[in-house]
Order: structure tokens, then sequence, then C-alpha cells
């Protein structure tokens, strides 16, 4: 009996196991086919009404300017070429808010100062140096405002050279170099200056970004050379003036004075930015504008309401140096560059620092008017020229707070004023 169970339970075990086997391989084909099946779906274009869920959305990205008859791009500044630089070991500056405060001191906190790089001259166009702070006035909107401080010391300058290298200035360029060399070489302890080149809008490069480093900046104007393309002088301004603005930003050095130097025809051919979004950032960035414009080779012809291209160049020259404190040059000859050169250094380091507590606290974001006033002395003129507008900051906006110990009695000298204004883009 046990043998013949025995026999029946072999003879049913393949009979199982290909049961078995059966079941799996039928299994894996629904699983394939299934599988299949899904991601053919997938790869199907979604329809109208197939829409994923807020969760699956992937984040937007930016789409670039679609290039097509009549856009544009934005331009951009062009980075500047791998220079090895052996760089100091820089030094660490004292973090005020974590000085120890004395028994007999008290702290001062103020976002808001407005600093103002002022220069005085005379009929003649002379610098006039040793002027008291009580022969000073500060207009803002029409509005006498509180000087907070005043000093004329000398303080580092942080300023860029922009060179118009279209094929305008073809027969001037030797002489621009050696013009913007006598500049250069003028530098003190501490000054930093960055060179630009501009052309056309998609073309404004550094050449040598910021540095104190002499040999370097020569090396870079020695690297200059003419290059065809449609004139874009309002680009070329505004980026420079915004890499200057940029630069050291944070550091609360508001001391340190800011200034572009512009080489150029004046003639805008095809810039992305209007002189409407240029203005408005000048307002907001305190660099101060030299321009020295070689306008006579322009087509002086104008129309009946129309102005000729030398007219509006001139018109532009003129306006970037008045609206930012600056001072705007004609050369008639290239024998008057080397004067003009050390012009512009004597403008940049004979200046006042004053700063002032706005009484307007309003946060909207306006246009504020500034005038500065200077009494004359006897028969002797006195005309202060400073930017002429500033931008108030916005509801919501930050600054870095100072936080410096002042004693009792030195309200006025002891702490470091930071400049107002925040930076927007161009609407």
């Amino acid at each position: 009996m046990k043998s013949c169970v025995s026999n029946r339970i072999f003879r049913a075990r393949p009979v199982a196991f290909f049961a078995v086997a059966f079941a799996f391989c039928t299994a894996l084909t629904v699983i394939g086919r299934k599988t299949s099946a899904q991601q053919q779906g997938e790869s199907r274009p979604r329809t109208a009404s197939q829409t994923a869920s807020p969760t699956q959305q992937p984040a937007q990205q930016p789409t670039p300017a679609q290039a097509g008859p009549g856009s544009k791009i934005a331009p951009q500044l062009g980075t500047p070429p791998p220079v090895p630089r052996l760089r100091p070991k820089p030094t660490p500056t004292p973090d005020p808010a974590g000085a120890e405060i004395g028994e007999n001191e008290r702290i001062l906190i103020n976002t808001e100062l407005v600093t103002l790089h002022v220069r005085v001259i005379d009929r003649n166009n002379r610098p006039i140096a040793n002027i008291p702070k009580d022969e000073f006035k500060v207009y803002e909107d029409g509005v006498l405002q509180p000087i907070f401080s005043f000093t004329q010391e000398e303080v580092p300058v942080t300023y860029g050279l922009a060179v118009d290298t279209s094929g305008s200035l073809r027969s001037q360029l030797t002489q621009v170099i050696d013009a913007a060399k006598t500049i250069v070489n003028s530098n003190k302890r501490g000054d930093e200056t960055f060179l630009e080149r501009f052309i056309s809008s998609d073309k404004i490069e550094t050449v040598q970004d910021f540095t104190a480093n002499k040999d370097q900046l020569m090396d870079g104007l020695d690297q200059l050379y003419v290059e065809g393309g449609q004139t874009a002088v309002i680009d070329g301004v505004y980026l420079a003036s915004e890499h200057i603005g940029e630069y050291r930003k944070n550091d609360n050095d508001d001391r340190r004075r800011r200034a572009l130097i512009v080489i150029t025809d004046g003639e805008d051919r095809n810039s992305y930015y209007t002189e409407a979004q240029l203005f408005q950032r000048l307002r907001e960035e305190d660099v101060q504008i030299y321009v020295i414009g070689f306008v006579n080779e322009l087509d002086a012809e104008k129309g009946f309401i129309r102005k000729s291209p030398k007219d509006k160049a001139v018109n532009l020259i003129n306006r970037l140096a008045s609206e930012t404190g600056g001072h705007a040059f004609f050369p008639q000859s290239l024998s008057e560059l080397p004067e003009i050169a050390n012009s512009i250094v004597r403008d940049m380091r004979t200046q006042y620092v004053v700063s002032y507590d706005p009484t307007n606290k309003a946060h909207d974001g306006s246009t504020r008017a500034i005038k500065v006033s200077v009494a004359d002395a006897g028969r002797e003129k006195r005309i202060a020229l400073t930017r002429t507008a500033r931008t108030a900051l916005r509801e919501g906006a930050t600054v870095n707070p100072v936080r410096t110990p002042v004693k009792p009695g030195n309200a006025n000298t002891g702490r470091q004023p930071v400049t107002n204004g925040t930076r927007k883009p161009p609407q």
C-alpha cells in the first residue's frame, strides 16, 4: 500500500512543477505587457485635457529674448580675462558691532544718511579748497537739510575707464590710450581701477577688473583695439556705472569716492537701454562721470525738427556730467589730452564729502532733487557740483546699519554714514 501511494506522489510532482512554471511565465508576460503599455502611454504627447498635478509641475525657467525682427537682448558686461594675481593677505576689518562700548559712550544707529561728493569751482572751472562747513547748504526738493558730517580729507578713489573702441575713434586711439595711462599713473595708494571697452550692445567687455596694480592696467590699455559695430554709448555707461556701484557695496566704506571716466564720440546708434533708464540707474548709483568727447568729426547738419548727430552727442555728454557732478571735456585737438587727464585727476582729488539726514522720511521710492550751494567769497563766485537727485528707499527695503560708539558731545563726527538708495532693474 505504501509503495502504491509513493508512486502516485512521484508521478504527480512533474505535473505540479510544470503547472507552477506555466503560471509564473504567464504572470511575467502580463506584467511585461502592462509595463510596455504604460511606457508607451507616457511617451505619447500630452493632450490639452491632460494637466500635471501642482506637485508634478516643473519650475518655470526664464526664457531668453526671442530673436527676430525688432527684438533686442539685454547687454552683459563681459567677464575679465583670467589674469594670474598674487593676492595680498586681507587685513581684517574691525567689526563695530562687536566692539566693546565704554562706560561713557552711547550708540547711534542711522541707516538713512545721504552722502554727497561735492566739487567746488570758480568761474574759470578751477577747484576751490579749504571752504568751511558753515558755508555749505544742502537742499532736498527745495527744503534745507541738516548737515550731519563734513570733510575734505583725501580718500581712496574707485573708478572705471570706459573706452569707446568702435571705428569712429580709430584715428584717436593711440592718443586716447596715452591719456588713459596718464590718469592711471596718478593712482595713489588705495585707489582701484577697472577697464572696459565698448563697441556695440553685444560687445561690452571687461579688459581688466578692479585692481590697484598699475602694470595690469597698463597691459590692459595696450590691448585695446578698434572694432566695427553700432556704437552703444548708453549701454557702455550703464553697465560700467552698475559695476562700479556694486563693487565694495557691502563694506560700509561710503567715504570711498566712485567715478567713471568715459572716452567716446558720444554718438549712440543702437543701445538696448534708453536714456531714461540710464539716468534712473545713475540716480541710484553715486558715481561721478567724466567724459572726454571727440565730437568734431560728427555730422553737424540738422533737419527742420531733428537735431544733428553732433548736437545729440553733445547733449548726452553734457547731461552725463552735469547730473552726476562730473565734468565734460570737448578737446579741439589731441594735444589737449594730457592737460584734460590732469584736470580729471585734480577734480577727483579736490572734493568735499557732505552727509545729511533727510527730513523727508517717506519710503516711497520717489526721486528727490538735490542742490548744494556755497557762499561766495567777496567777488569770487563759487559753484558747487554734485549729483542732482537720488532715489528714496522703498518700503521694506533694507540697508546695512552702522553701529559705532560715539562719545557724548561728538555726535557729528564719530560715525561712518551709510548712503541711501536701493537698486532695481529698469522697467
